[in-house]
């Protein structure tokens, strides 16, 4: 089957049978290249032109990529978690003593990663310090299997929400961010990317990757799922702040209640509609305390149940798409496959780029994401082809196979499957 590159070593994408599958590093280049999108911004793609049509074509993908690329990064995370422990069987016993190691010593390298390249001074908010924290959070579910996983990335995408909402309606007005991350409150809560949204999608990955990705019906299911989930996140926000009035509590919230809206000169009410829906499209983790109304938005980055849904369900169909495009043109897309199977190399790469040239995503430099792009999947082809492993991802799996061989010859033995010594 067309799914399956042969290469040494262990990694995220690779499946059982040792063989990476080029559908899931085909999805991981589109969330790169996405968040690429999102870090230089609307000026830079040239693709369409700059006359009108072509600069709302531009928003309209920056819109399309924001939040959402960052998402199926984390979700596809969660299937490489899978694939590393056992794929629709999880593991036990030493080979689950060995995955553990080899996540722990990932988790803690992106981690650190995350913090020196945030030292870096690009204008980015850099994901791999939370992406790591998500690693450390899944630990414990290694051994579950598809459905159970999916039972608790629905309840984390029903309950976390509400309760981030709960919880910092609480807490004093957080400062202003002066990092991608400030502390243990910013990764559950109030950063970027926090863990009360994140691990619904880094679950529900992992609840994927524990499917048998290669079966048409598990494929048909996982789309219609997929559709099923952005029409409820999407569609279900939509009817709830237009036609239900939602936007209108929100705009009242803003006004601080003490304006009644239906008494206002419609002239005048939509202007404040539209500002509130320019501020809803500019949140950055979390949405503000002031209504509960906010809970049933769905706009990037709005850490609500809705954009969950939306996102999970985006992945799903992205995740899908990629799997039937690698069966039937693995070749064409092979520079596609090789940037995703050394996507860090790459994303840590164009933040250093983007922090040495003093790129801002505000600059208008039309072309500079297409040259960021084609050189990104030069860059992967080449070293792909020559030298196999990305540098990043071959020194990760490295230190990942030593502290497991250490682990091993530490603990005693263990069956595999069964979890109790050998007698």
């Amino acid at each position: 089957m067309s799914q399956q590159i042969p290469q040494r070593g262990a990694e995220g994408a690779r499946d059982a049978r040792g063989g990476r599958i080029v559908g899931i590093d085909v999805a991981r280049a589109l969330a790169v290249f996405g968040m690429f999108t999102v870090h230089l911004g609307v000026g830079s793609i040239g693709v369409f032109g700059g006359d009108a049509f072509g600069e709302s074509a531009a928003e309209a993908l920056h819109q399309l990529t924001r939040g959402r690329s960052s998402a199926l990064f984390a979700f596809l995370a969660g299937v490489s978690l899978a694939l590393m422990t056992g794929r629709t069987r999880p593991v036990d016993g030493t080979a689950l003593q060995r995955a553990r190691a080899r996540i722990l010593v990932r988790a803690l390298v992106l981690a650190l990663l995350g913090v020196l390249l945030d030292l870096t001074g690009a204008p980015i908010a850099v994901i791999l310090t939370y992406y790591g924290g998500f690693f450390l959070l899944a630990l414990p579910l290694l051994r579950l299997r598809a459905p159970a996983l999916g039972c608790i990335a629905g309840a984390v995408a029903v309950l976390g929400p509400v309760l981030s909402y709960l919880v910092r309606d609480r807490m004093a007005e957080p400062p202003l961010r002066v990092s991608s991350i400030g502390g243990i409150t910013d990764f559950l809560l109030t950063g970027y990317y926090p863990a009360a949204t994140f691990m619904a999608f880094v679950v529900a990955g992992m609840a994927a990757g524990r499917l048998d990705l290669a079966a048409p019906r598990v494929r048909a299911a996982l789309a219609a799922g997929g559709a099923g989930l952005a029409l409820l996140g999407y569609g279900g926000s939509w009817l709830l702040l237009y036609p239900l009035g939602g936007i209108d509590r929100l705009v009242q919230a803003r006004l601080g209640g003490a304006v009644d809206l239906s008494a206002t000169d419609p002239l005048l009410r939509a202007p404040m509609r539209s500002d509130v829906a320019a501020e809803l499209g500019d949140l950055h983790g979390q949405v503000p305390t002031d209504s509960l109304w906010y809970l049933v938005v769905a706009t990037p980055h709005s850490g609500t149940g809705f954009e969950i849904a939306g996102a999970v369900g985006t992945a799903l169909l992205v995740l899908v798409a990629c799997m039937v495009a690698a069966d039937v043109a693995a070749a064409p897309l092979y520079p596609l496959a090789a940037a995703g199977s050394m996507a860090l190399t790459i994303y840590t790469g164009h933040i250093l780029v983007i922090a040495a040239l003093g790129y801002s995503f505000q600059d208008d430099a039309p072309f500079r994401l297409e040259a960021f792009v084609i050189g990104a999947l030069l860059a992967a082809t080449l070293w792909r082809m020559l030298l196999g492993r990305g540098p990043l991802e071959r020194a990760l799996g490295s230190a990942g196979d030593a502290v497991a061989e250490l682990v091993t010859a530490a603990a005693p033995p263990v069956e595999g499957g069964t979890g109790r010594p050998p007698p």
